[in-house]
């Protein structure tokens, strides 16, 4: 992707104009850290006395180009512990079409061994929206799970103690930077590992976030995983709402290709808009570049691998729609909607859902993530719900006032959600004064 693709303002590595080198001595005892610019550190002879310790330098650079990074950054990913959301592609789909609207300033922060190669990539960005600049995940409100691009040998290089130190020599590197300054840290959506190992961002100390995810195991027969998954009851019902489905013509599952990518996308987008508004809850849509995202990212012929954009068609109508994600042995469920109307009766958006499944586990997919979210029909299907976990931390004043109010708010949003009568509550005055204003706004 070029520059101008991209839209990023200009590369800094630090203040100091070179990259900071920290030598690291991992387990058995605790690292030590020393900052240097421009060379390596030298390293103590090895008596003898120590050989179960590992020696490696970890140098730091700080990158606000992404396209300077781009070549380095896809050959990473193709091995480094990631989740889906760490692609180049749609982080730098997110910046182009949401970011840099906003005024987002990427920061990757790449790590070297002494030998120069990347042990992890940290992206991350400042977010200057509000009166508190805040130092986030790049993407992070449109990445289910938020983490680093992590080396597969990582882990073993640094103890909780030496990622808190490192941490700290990072966000001294920004700090030393007036363009990427910031009053508060605000890492949200992490999970509690990263491939396989660890995520290294725990250990900077975590609160749960509000909300979790889940995921479904799948068996490697669709029937027989429907079978084991769904009483003969339900079965029973689903079959007798998709009998009446096809009373209304042809049901298809259809994978959108090519320029019926972008067709399907829109039908999306429409509605899932109309099932906000009936919730009460405000359209993502509506936010300035987010539509355009999903449809840039859809039609991109490069991210035809990673982007999976189906429909249920009902006759000649789109009655269902959805867009996945495909990395490794995952399915990701991302957006997924149903038509309104008479064959919403008739659990469209179910029976959408049950190809989907299918698909998966006849394309050989291991596991089908459902993402972020606590929807009940998740549970049906899941085996493993996770845990995501937040950083919340100041480093100014202003910071610190910020971060008291945020904090208060999000435990109160967490308790509210993991107690089923307040959040049926919640959810129903919500979704009763929403539409009061959305009938008002229709009257004036």
């Amino acid at each position: 992707m070029s520059n101008g693709d991209i839209g990023s303002p200009p590369r800094a590595k630090n203040a100091r104009n070179g990259p900071s080198i920290i030598p690291v001595i991992a387990a058995p005892t605790a690292p030590i850290f020393e900052r240097r610019t421009r060379r390596q550190p030298d390293f103590a002879a090895d008596d003898g006395r120590n050989q179960s310790m590992v020696r490696t330098a970890i140098g730091l650079e700080l990158a606000s180009d992404l396209s300077e990074v781009e070549q380095e950054w896809r050959a990473f990913e193709q091995h480094a512990d990631r989740t889906v959301f760490q692609s180049f592609d749609w982080l730098a789909k997110w910046y182009r079409n949401i970011g840099a609207r906003g005024g987002t300033i990427p920061v990757a922060v790449l790590g070297r061994d002494r030998g120069g190669q990347l042990l992890f990539i940290f992206p991350l960005a400042i977010d200057v929206r509000g009166p508190v600049r805040r130092l986030t995940w790049l993407g992070s409100e449109l990445c289910d799970y938020n983490a680093p691009l992590l080396a597969k040998r990582f882990a073993s290089l640094l103890s909780d103690e030496a990622i808190n130190a490192l941490w700290r020599e990072i966000v001294a590197m920004l700090r030393a930077d007036p363009r990427f300054g910031f009053d508060l840290i605000d890492l949200q959506k992490m999970p509690e590992l990263v491939g396989e190992q660890k995520n290294p961002f725990l250990a900077l100390g975590s609160s749960a976030h509000p909300s979790g995810a889940y995921v479904a195991e799948l068996a490697p027969d669709w029937e027989q995983m429907y079978a084991a998954k769904r009483s003969s009851a339900t079965r029973k019902k689903e079959r007798r709402q998709l009998k009446h489905l096809a009373e209304h013509g042809e049901v298809r599952f259809v994978e959108a290709q090519d320029q019926a990518r972008a067709r399907t996308i829109d039908t999306l987008i429409g509605q899932k808009t109309r099932s906000f508004e009936r919730m009460g809850v405000g359209n993502m849509f509506a936010k300035p570049g987010y539509a355009q995202f999903y449809r840039d990212i859809a039609a991109d012929p490069s991210c035809r691998e990673l982007i999976h954009v189906s429909r249920l068609e009902v006759g000649g109508t789109a009655a269902a729609a959805s867009l996945g994600l495909r990395f490794r042995d995952c399915f990701y469920l991302v957006l997924s909607s149903y038509q309104d109307g008479e064959l919403a009766r008739f659990g469209p958006g179910r029976a959408h859902l049950h190809e989907l499944l299918r698909h998966a586990v006849e394309r050989g997919f291991r596991r089908f993530d459902f993402t972020v979210g606590d929807e009940p029909y998740k549970l049906d299907w899941s085996d493993i719900e996770l845990q995501l976990w937040d950083h919340l931390a100041a480093v100014t004043m202003r910071g610190r006032i910020a971060a008291a109010a945020i904090a208060a708010f999000r435990r109160t949003k967490r308790f509210v959600k993991q107690t089923p009568a307040l959040w049926h509550a919640f959810s129903k005055v919500r979704a009763i004064a929403r539409r009061r204003r959305f009938g008002s706004s229709l009257r004036q």
